[in-house]
């Protein structure tokens, strides 16, 4: 019997990969990456050969059985996303749930996401947090953020440059200008920024200043 690797890479600086993951990506027999071409940069990078093949939202359907077929017949599979953790926000449940069912080991080795820089950063209250990931973008956008307005624990979401303003003036609809918030972006690049404020502040902020990168928004519960 075989075994799946679920190994975390990085989001920004290429040294924050662990020793370890770096290991198993080097020993493996074939890496599902999410996207073969950005996670070639981070192979040819460390010397790592390993075959790779694509595994992404589209295609995981109908790649996710033959891939845990060829665990149960012995081999060693890393699943890898385009930076971070699998499965949080990004192609990896529905292979570790299948492994499981077919008796198939699965670990999921420590290391980058995205999200707990970014909670940490804030300096809002971390002892007891929910992570949104990314907000609908229209069916049920409203009925979540109505829902979330009465959230007692620091809430964390994901979002594109291209609707962080719309989202962060939608979120100082639903819980008020004043609410206190963080937003990260471009976690571990060279060009990271962490900005705190209220909700109106952050909105205005972006609004002057155009947004670029991947972001996390990080919003205090309500009190």
């Amino acid at each position: 019997m075989g075994k799946l690797f679920v190994v975390p890479t990085p989001v920004g600086n290429l040294e924050d990969i662990t020793l370890r993951a770096l290991n198993v990506l080097k020993e493996c027999d074939v890496i599902l990456a999410e996207d073969t071409r950005t996670s070639g940069v981070l192979m040819k990078h460390f010397g790592i050969e390993t075959h790779m093949q694509s595994y992404h939202k589209f295609n995981e359907h109908k790649t996710t059985a033959r891939m845990v077929d060829r665990m149960k017949a012995g081999e060693i599979i890393a699943l890898i996303s385009d930076a971070g953790t699998p499965s949080i926000s990004d192609p990896g449940y529905m292979i570790v749930r299948d492994c499981i069912s077919e008796g198939v080991e699965v670990e999921c080795l420590p290391g980058a996401t995205a999200f707990v820089p970014a909670l940490v950063e804030s300096g809002l209250p971390n002892d007891r947090f929910c992570f949104e990931g990314f907000l609908p973008q229209k069916k049920g956008r409203q009925t979540r953020l109505k829902q979330l307005s009465e959230e007692t624990r620091t809430m964390i979401f994901y979002e594109s440059p291209y609707r962080v303003v719309k989202t962060l003036s939608q979120l100082a609809e639903n819980m008020g200008n004043e609410r206190q918030a963080s937003v990260s972006r471009e976690i571990s690049k060279l060009y990271a920024e962490t900005v705190r404020g209220t909700l109106e502040e952050l909105t205005n902020h972006f609004t002057e200043n155009e947004p670029r990168g991947e972001f996390v928004i990080v919003v205090k519960g309500r009190d």
